[in-house]
């Protein structure tokens, strides 16, 4: 394959850039950019040892003084001759030397090209360079935790166990039928039957942590609902860390939805700011209150605030005000949290209407200027959604989900199939149509279209 280059840190001063070179022309292309400070010829130098020297551009002006080293293709990331240059990090200092390495003879990586060629050369596995994206896109330690387990292997593990189960029987199937002179066992019913019976265990329990792998991996749609000055702003502030919305003492200043994300109990939260749920004659305050309410039906969680500094008013109608938030939330069906805002400032906190409610999953007073009940907060998040057991065998994307649905159906064909005294070719069948989709996870049936859309998601460099 030819030489590709490519920048590989951020695009942004910093102590330390640098830049990539993979394929059979890695090490002429370095010797180009590249003059050890010891004389030595870069054709010489050692591999997985830095060098200190300057770097040049094709007419030979010093552009940087660095490190290079290089890579075996035994040793490398991309199963290629490979090398690097660590250069200090200005973006103008890794342009210059990106575009000499142009001129030396490579051409630009395309965007997860570096990944494509490590699994092309039988380096990583699908399952393993999704993780690679999946460890870069991290928010939460628990999704980086995750991901670096995948990236060794840990969803490969399981995979595999099922494939090489599913390819025993077809195989002992295809031996008995093309050599019928040989002296070759076959499956008996007893021991298939088990064997599609582990797999469907297996291939169950792994569907089963798609649930918890997609909120690991894009967070839990959170939408923070109340009465006009309930203090939804002031917690979407608090939460993030900065003043993202707007806080006033006047009510309906939020008038349209805010996003933003912060990790809340260990789980990544995609936090709505929710204008006030009331009636209003005012047009753009009642897009916002359609909004809210429309943002209530796509959230996964719901965050509903009560004025917690006051008794509810005395007037029939403000009360229902207050309150209606509660009933949405409550009538929604989704879990959700009733938080007794103010609770610094004292007063009625303990005010909590009477009524048939879906009872909310914790009543927690809480202050959004002290933090006071923030804690508790934490707590209900993290019992809601409790961290995944460690060993990184959680499925993260539909991709991955659907390929283990496509299995276990087959799977579960073939039991059928036997159980009903169908021919045998017809459970081989549906078992080898389970080793297809489980194939598709780890690449080994994964058609050319899918491999590149999934490259296609990784930035340049990577």
């Amino acid at each position: 394959m030819d030489t590709i280059a490519a920048i590989a840190t951020a695009q942004s001063p910093s102590a330390i850039g640098i830049v990539r070179l993979s394929g059979e022309g890695a090490r002429r292309v370095l010797a180009a950019l590249f003059t050890p400070a010891s004389g030595a010829a870069v054709e010489e130098l050692p591999y997985r040892r830095m060098t200190y020297g300057d770097v040049q551009d094709e007419n030979g002006a010093l552009l940087d003084r660095g490190m290079a080293v290089c890579f075996s293709a035994a040793h490398s990331y991309t199963g290629e001759e490979s090398a690097e240059l660590h250069c200090h990090g200005s973006p103008v200092v890794l342009g210059e030397v990106l575009r000499a390495a142009f001129a030396a003879g490579a051409r630009q990586a395309k965007p997860g090209e570096f990944t494509q060629r490590a699994f092309l050369n039988g380096r990583l596995d699908l399952t393993e360079a999704e993780a690679v994206i999946d460890l870069i896109d991290a928010e939460t330690a628990e999704s980086a935790r995750n991901a670096a387990s995948q990236l060794s292997g840990a969803l490969r593990r399981p995979i595999e166990a099922v494939y090489d189960r599913l390819l025993d029987i077809s195989s002992r199937f295809y031996a008995v039928v093309d050599y019928p002179d040989e002296d070759i066992e076959d499956l008996s019913r007893e021991e298939t039957e088990r064997a599609l019976a582990s797999c469907e265990e297996m291939l169950s329990d792994l569907l089963g942590t798609f649930a918890r792998g997609r909120v690991l991996k894009n967070g839990v749609a959170t939408a923070i609902i109340g009465a006009p000055n309930a203090g939804k702003s002031s917690l979407l502030n608090a939460l993030v860390g900065f003043d993202r919305a707007i806080v006033t003492d006047i009510a309906g200043t939020t008038r349209d939805t805010v996003e933003e994300k912060a990790t809340v109990g260990g789980v990544l939260l995609h936090l709505i700011d929710t204008a006030g749920l009331h009636e209003t004659d005012d047009v753009v305050e009642r897009l916002g209150v359609e909004r809210s309410k429309k943002a209530v039906g796509d959230a996964d969680l719901i965050l509903a605030l009560l004025d917690g500094s006051a008794g509810l008013p005395g007037t029939e109608a403000r009360a229902a005000e207050m309150l209606a938030p509660l009933a949405l939330a409550a009538k929604s069906g989704k879990p959700w949290l009733l938080l007794l805002t103010k609770s610094d400032l004292g007063g009625g906190a303990g005010v909590v209407p009477d009524g048939d409610w879906h009872a909310p999953e914790a009543v927690i007073p809480l202050s959004s200027v002290t933090h006071e009940g923030f804690d508790k907060l934490e707590d209900a998040v993290r019992r809601l959604y409790p961290a995944p057991p460690a060993g990184g065998t959680l499925l993260t994307n539909t991709r991955q989900a659907d390929a283990v649905r496509r299995a276990l159906e087959s799977v579960r064909a073939a039991k059928d199939a036997l159980t009903a005294g169908m021919t045998p070719d017809v459970v081989l069948t549906e078992a080898e149509q389970a080793q297809t989709a489980l194939g598709e996870l780890t690449g080994r049936t994964a058609r050319e279209d899918m491999v590149a859309r999934i490259f296609e998601r990784f930035c340049v460099g990577k």
